[in-house]
């Protein structure tokens, strides 16, 4: 079985190799401040020059409005824009409409319940982004290093959009997390990184060497 990997919240060419070296499919750039993974649209602009043809490129953003999504895919070659913040089904579809790009919506999950969401998303979105919800209080809504209980999504093969999981996952985790989940693309960020923010490249690879049959 082969699994798509989307390495998020890179920052540096270095870390852009490493995701290519370890065969990820996606490489995602973090546009929100609050986020030790922020880049700032000139620093965006350079490091999806270095992106290698073949790896798609992911913007993520957290309630942003058309102004700043006009000034960034203005300036950087993307693949995909990512939502995940509290944006609406609507709020969807109308950036799908906008900028002509696959959109990628984020929903939360830490009981069955908040998987009756997708039904509103699957109609309007590309894909899903199936993540740990975050806990009260938090400032960022992903990118977290937490995980939910996988076997919530067990059998859910009737899905009517591809998706993907996220949330907690790491080398050592992600083979069993997708064994649980049927999951077949795969979402990862803080569980590759030396330090928040930083990655590391002997973790990528291995996060990519624990998907190999």
């Amino acid at each position: 079985m082969t699994i798509s990997v989307k390495i998020c919240g890179l920052s540096r060419p270095e870390d852009i190799r490493a995701a290519a070296d370890a065969g990820a499919r996606y490489v995602g750039f973090v546009h929100f401040a609050k986020s030790p993974r922020h880049v700032e649209v000139d620093r965006m602009a350079a490091l999806a020059v270095e992106v290698p043809a073949g790896l798609a490129k992911v913007l993520l953003t957290v309630n942003a409005d058309d102004a700043l999504l006009d000034r960034i895919t203005s300036r950087v070659p993307l693949d995909m824009l990512q939502l995940h913040g509290r944006e609406t089904p609507a709020r969807v579809a109308e950036v799908k409409a906008r900028y002509g790009l696959p959109v990628m919506k984020a929903i939360g999950v830490a009981e069955a319940a908040d998987l009756d969401a997708i039904d509103a998303y699957a109609p309007v979105a590309d894909q899903l982004l199936i993540d740990a919800k975050p806990p009260k209080g938090a400032d960022l809504p992903g990118g977290n290093g937490l995980a939910f209980d996988w076997r919530l999504l067990a059998g859910r093969k009737y899905w009517t959009r591809p998706w993907m999981l996220a949330g907690g996952l790491t080398p050592e985790n992600v083979a069993e997390a997708v064994r649980l989940t049927g999951a077949r693309q795969v979402d990862v960020s803080s569980g590759v990184e030396s330090a928040p923010g930083v990655k590391d490249a002997g973790r990528i690879a291995a996060f990519g060497m624990a998907l190999i049959d």
